[in-house]
C-alpha cells in the first residue's frame, strides 16, 4: 500500500476552514452563498476551499437555478472524522493547559 491517496484526502482536511465547511455540511446540503454568510468567509476563499475537496470527491454539488448547493459525498466518514477531530482538539487543550501550569 503506498498510501498516495489517503495522504491527498489528509492534505485535503489539513485546514481548519475546510473542517468547518465539513461541519457545516453535515446532514444537510448548503448553498456556497450561506456556506460564506455562516463562516464569514470571501466567495473567492470558499470557492478555493469548496473546490480542492470536491477535487478528491469530499464534497460534490446540485445547480439550484445560479446556486451550486454543496452536500457530502460520505457523510458517516466525515462524521467520523470529525470525531476524531474533536477528541483531537481536546487532547490538544488539555496539553497546553497542563503545559500552561
Amino acid at each position: 500500500m503506498e498510501y498516495k491517496i489517503a495522504a491527498q484526502f489528509f492534505k485535503a482536511l489539513s485546514h481548519p476552514t475546510r473542517l468547518m465547511v465539513i461541519n457545516e455540511l453535515l446532514d444537510k446540503e448548503i448553498c456556497v452563498n450561506d456556506i460564506e454568510e455562516k463562516l464569514g468567509l470571501k466567495q473567492s476563499n470558499t470557492s478555493q476551499h469548496l473546490s480542492m475537496l470536491r477535487l478528491l470527491n469530499i464534497v460534490d454539488y446540485k445547480k439550484d437555478g445560479n446556486k451550486k448547493c454543496y452536500f457530502l459525498n460520505n457523510m458517516d466518514l466525515m462524521r467520523d472524522i470529525l470525531k476524531i477531530v474533536k477528541k483531537i482538539e481536546e487532547e490538544g487543550r488539555r496539553s497546553k493547559n497542563a503545559m500552561d501550569r
